[in-house]
């Protein structure tokens, strides 16, 4: 049973700050040899929307992942807000991790459990584990929480488990969680992957809205070119765990994405295709 303690605090996702982020010759061998990134220098700066784009193996996600270490890279260093990521551990490493939301293509919920309880486990981060296994969250995270979902437009679903929603739903439920935990910046690893087109463009919509409102730093690897240059700001291109392409939209030609993939665009990786 999901139990509120009331302590008297409050928080605005718009009086918080948003963090730069910044790669400084971070490189990724695996042990088997294979190079995931090759000395990559970029500085993502405050409020942007970034789109990552390149073929499967190219370095997308690896290099998202470094961002919050759930991949860990061989050399180089990355900074958030201006401190270092790479090397912080323990404690430290704990509080950086919590201004750094995570999405995933498979949404990672708990799909027993209700969409509250899914959302609220974006505060773990804030409270004792003992608090977060007992269920003891404060009443401003259960209204931090409901916010979150109805900023989302889901709201009603808040006691429905996550395993009767849509993937679509699911996907918004993890969005929800990453407002919820009150993210300086949002790391979306082809998020609508499994979704079909129409409901791809509501879940890029809420990230942009998100993003635009409350001008939270947003990175996100992408499949569909047109997806690409419709949502983002910004497009990081990779091939080889080399960046090919940094630059804004209006100069992503198709001859930019042919560089970048080493090839011709093809019909799957556009999504306007797919729904015709």
């Amino acid at each position: 049973m999901l139990k509120v303690v009331c302590l008297n605090f409050r928080y605005s996702v718009k009086e918080s700050r948003t963090y730069m982020i910044e790669f400084k010759h971070i490189s990724k061998v695996y042990p088997n040899g294979t190079i995931g990134l090759n000395d990559i220098n970029l500085t993502i700066h405050p409020g942007e929307f970034v789109v990552i784009v390149g073929l499967s193996g190219a370095g997308k996600s690896t290099l998202l992942r470094a961002i919050n270490r759930l991949h860990e890279t061989t050399d180089g260093e990355i900074l958030i807000d201006g401190k270092s990521i790479t090397k912080a551990n323990g404690a430290e490493l704990r509080r950086m991790r919590r201004d750094i939301g995570m999405i995933f293509q498979t949404f990672n919920l708990v799909k027993r459990s209700t969409v509250i309880r899914n959302v609220l486990s974006g505060r773990v981060g804030y409270h004792s584990t003992l608090r977060t296994v007992l269920g003891l969250f404060p009443k401003h995270d259960i209204e931090l929480s409901l916010k979150a979902l109805e900023r989302v437009n889901i709201r009603e679903k808040a006691y429905s488990r996550a395993d009767e929603l849509s993937g679509g739903q699911q996907q918004r439920v993890s969005i929800a969680r990453a407002l919820a935990q009150e993210a300086k910046i949002i790391l979306a690893d082809e998020p609508v992957a499994s979704l079909d087109p129409l409901t791809t463009r509501q879940v890029m919509d809420d990230l942009k809205r998100i993003n635009t409102e409350l001008g939270i730093t947003t990175v996100v690897n992408l499949h569909f070119i047109d997806l690409a240059r419709e949502y983002a700001t910004r497009i990081i291109g990779l091939r080889a765990g080399k960046v090919v392409y940094d630059g804004p939209v209006s100069e992503a030609t198709d001859d930019v994405f042919s560089e970048i993939y080493g090839r011709a665009i093809k019909k799957d990786e556009l999504l306007g295709v797919l729904e015709e």
